[in-house]
C-alpha cells in the first residue's frame, strides 16, 4: 500500500496537484480563519455593497483580454504563445481605455439604468481592475504552460494572508465597504505582480523574454479566433449568472440581502475557486497533451469529476444540512439567514465544483459554440428562477432557492453533455 502511494505521487499530474492544492488549501484556511473576524468588523451592509461591485466586477475582469489568454497552454510552439501573450496585453490596455471613457462620459446614464447608486463613487475603479485582471490571466496562463506551479501556489497562499490580513488590520481603524472594495481592486494584481517577481527568481526566463522571435499578432488572433467569439462571451455570461442574485437582491431587497448572499457565496465559493481551480489549472495542459496524443478523453474527465465529487461531498453536505447554525455560529448571530442562504448556495455550488474538468475540457474537444449555448440557456432559466422567487413568494430566500436548485440541475447536465462530445474524440 505505502509503494502505491509512493508511486502515485511521482506521477506528474498528480504531483502537480497536490502542489496547487498545497498553497490554495493554505490559502482557503487564511481565508476561513479570518473571515469570522472581517464579518464582525464590517457587517452584512458593507458586504453588500462590495457584492455588488464584486458583482460588476466579474462582468469584466474575465473578459479583459477577450479570453485569449486561455489559449496560450495549447501551442506546442512557444512562439505562438509568446504571440498571444502580446496580444492579450494590448487588448487588456485598449479594454480598460475604453471602459474609463464610457465611464467618464456616461457615468450617471450606468448609475441610474443599473440601479447601482451604492457603488457609483466606485466605478472609475473598474479599468484599474481590468488592467489587473488581464495581467493575471496572462501571467497565470504562462506559468501553467510552463509548469512552474509550485510558483502559483506559493503566491495563491501569500496573496491570501495579505488581503485578509489587510482587511482585518486596516478594518479595525477603518471598518467601511470604502477598505473592502479597494482591497478587492488591488487583489489582481498584486497576485501578478508577485508571480512575476518570483518567476523572474526562477531558472526559466521565458516569461520576460516576451519579445524573441515575434509572429504577427493578426495571424495568432486569427488561429485563436475561437476565443473571442466564443469563449468572452460566454465567460461574460456566465459572470452575468452569478452576479445576479447580488445585483436583484441588492434592488429587491437592500444591501444587507445582498451581503447576506455575498458572504454564503464567498465562503462556498473558496473550496471550488481554489482547489477546483488548482485541479483544473493542471487538468488543463494534461487534457490537453493528452488529446494531442490519442489518449481516451472521456476517461481523463470522468475521473477528475469523481475525484472531486469525494472531495467535496463532505465539506458541501454539512453546509446543506447545518448551514444556518454554522453561520451564526461562526460568523456571529446576524449572519444567521446567510446560513439559510448557504445551504442552498452549496448544493449548487457542488455540482459547479465538480463539473470544473468539463469546463477545462471543451475548449480542447472545440466545443466552446456549444459552451456558449449552454450558458445563454442557463442564463435565461436561471434569470427566471430568480425573479419567480420575488414576483410568486415575494421571499429572497426562495429566490435563492429556486436560483440554486436550478443552477445544480443545469451543471449536471453540463458535465453530461460534455462527457457525450468527448466520447467522439475516443473512436
Amino acid at each position: 500500500m505505502i509503494s502505491r502511494i509512493s508511486k502515485l505521487f511521482k506521477v506528474p499530474i498528480v504531483r502537480n496537484i497536490l502542489i496547487m492544492v498545497t498553497g490554495t488549501a493554505g490559502a482557503q484556511a487564511v481565508t476561513m480563519g479570518l473571515s469570522p473576524i472581517i464579518t464582525r468588523i464590517y457587517g452584512p451592509e458593507a458586504y453588500g455593497i462590495m457584492g455588488v461591485f464584486m458583482a460588476m466586477v466579474g462582468f469584466f475582469g474575465p473578459i479583459a483580454a477577450l479570453t485569449y489568454p486561455i489559449a496560450i497552454v495549447l501551442p506546442k510552439s512557444n512562439i505562438y504563445a509568446k504571440g498571444i501573450v502580446r496580444l492579450s496585453l494590448y487588448i487588456t490596455i485598449g479594454f480598460a481605455i475604453a471602459v474609463f471613457f464610457s465611464i467618464l462620459l456616461f457615468k450617471q446614464s450606468i448609475v441610474q439604468l443599473f440601479k447601482l447608486e451604492d457603488i457609483a463613487s466606485f466605478l472609475y475603479l473598474l479599468p484599474i481592475v481590468i488592467l489587473f485582471s488581464g495581467f493575471l490571466q496572462v501571467t497565470e496562463q504562462w506559468l501553467i504552460r510552463t509548469k512552474q506551479f509550485a510558483i502559483t501556489s506559493k503566491v495563491t497562499f501569500l496573496q491570501s494572508l495579505i488581503l485578509q490580513g489587510s482587511k482585518v488590520g486596516i478594518g479595525v481603524f477603518y471598518p467601511f465597504a470604502t477598505v473592502l472594495v479597494i482591497l478587492t481592486t488591488l487583489a489582481n494584481g498584486m497576485k501578478a505582480l508577485m508571480m512575476l517577481i518570483f518567476s523572474k527568481k526562477s531558472n526559466h526566463k521565458q516569461l520576460t523574454e516576451l519579445y524573441e522571435e515575434p509572429v504577427s499578432i493578426k495571424k495568432v488572433a486569427k488561429v485563436y479566433n475561437d476565443f473571442p467569439i466564443f469563449r468572452a462571451p460566454q465567460v461574460f455570461l456566465n459572470k452575468a449568472t452569478e452576479g445576479l442574485p447580488v445585483i436583484l437582491l441588492s434592488i429587491l431587497f437592500g444591501p444587507a440581502s445582498a451581503g447576506f448572499y455575498s458572504i454564503g457565496r464567498t465562503v462556498l465559493s473558496a473550496p471550488s475557486l481554489l482547489i477546483g481551480k488548482a485541479v483544473g489549472d493542471v487538468f488543463y495542459p494534461r487534457i490537453s497533451e493528452a488529446a494531442n496524443d490519442g489518449e481516451s478523453l472521456t476517461k481523463l474527465i470522468k475521473r477528475a469529476t469523481i475525484s472531486l465529487g469525494a472531495l467535496g461531498f463532505l465539506p458541501f453536505g454539512l453546509v446543506i444540512i447545518f448551514g444556518p447554525l454554522l453561520f451564526s455560529f461562526i460568523f456571529g448571530e446576524e449572519w444567521l439567514k446567510a446560513g439559510e442562504y448557504a445551504r442552498w448556495i452549496a448544493l449548487w455550488i457542488f455540482f459547479m465544483f465538480i463539473s470544473q474538468p468539463s469546463i477545462k475540457a471543451l475548449p480542447v474537444l472545440s466545443a466552446q459554440a456549444f459552451h456558449l449555448k449552454f450558458t445563454i440557456f442557463t442564463l435565461i432559466i436561471r434569470t427566471i428562477a430568480l425573479i419567480g422567487g420575488y414576483y410568486l413568494f415575494s421571499s429572497d430566500l426562495m429566490a435563492v432557492v429556486l436560483y440554486s436548485i436550478f443552477g445544480a440541475v443545469l451543471n449536471i447536465g453540463l458535465v453530461y453533455l460534455t462527457l457525450q462530445i468527448s466520447k467522439k474524440f475516443d473512436k
